[in-house]
């Protein structure tokens, strides 16, 4: 009986050690070639930059399969693709609205990967542009940024998808553009996200009717 005991108890050892809870959640673990440490959450991998929110950032854009990867694109507060983007389509263009976060009506982040994802709001972008350093890259034949945590030295590849206006795409390569959350306080035509070029990263406004890029985040 010790001896069945004890194999036992070693076997629950083994298979405990196979997890690590991640933003209160089992999650499995992996580590990337770049040294980071991912957690996987509801099948979609995130990483910890050691902001000072504790936020994690996803790895990839919503509906890419890699971090290189451009993604679906997405009028703001829209959760389903569509083959022209303007304000005539556009299901939020001049409504009255507050921050979409979380609120899988309107946040394609939740209503796709499910809680905890979510997409970003601006101040959240704003502590991304604060805390990481911004290289300009080429990752796998893909322009865009890396973006490496100051405090750990985890990175993520945000790439340069350039946006969706009409039945066209434009500036891909050579811009990226990623909704966050927070609607214009002012003008109900816009809403905030960031822009960047190889001049570096902003947050910005845009008019909601253009297709962007998402890249969600978990607490």
């Amino acid at each position: 009986m010790k001896n069945r005991f004890s194999f036992l108890f070693c076997l629950l050892v083994v298979f405990s050690s196979l997890f690590v809870s991640c933003g209160n959640k089992k999650s499995d673990t992996t580590v990337s070639s770049s040294n980071n440490r991912i957690c996987t959450i509801n099948g979609h991998e995130s990483v910890d930059l050691g902001l000072p929110s504790g936020l994690k950032w996803a790895t990839c854009n919503v509906g890419a399969s890699s971090p290189e990867g451009y993604g679906d694109y997405y009028a703001w507060g829209e959760t389903s693709t569509k083959s022209n983007y303007n304000s005539s389509t556009s299901t939020t263009y001049g409504k009255q609205m507050s921050s979409i976060a979380g609120n899988a009506q309107y946040d394609v982040a939740r209503k796709k990967w499910g809680s905890p994802w979510r997409l970003p709001t601006e101040a959240e972008f704003q502590e991304l542009i604060d805390n990481c350093t911004w290289e300009w890259t080429t990752q796998n034949g893909v322009n865009g940024y890396k973006v490496t945590s100051k405090k750990n030295g985890n990175s993520i590849f945000l790439p340069a998808a350039g946006e969706r206006y009409d039945t066209s795409s434009y500036d891909q390569g050579s811009e990226g553009n990623y909704w966050s959350a927070t609607p214009d306080e002012s003008d109900t035509d816009g809403a905030e996200g960031i822009g960047f070029s190889e001049g570096g990263p902003s947050t910005s406004w845009c008019s909601r009717s253009l297709g962007h890029s998402l890249r969600p985040v978990s607490e």
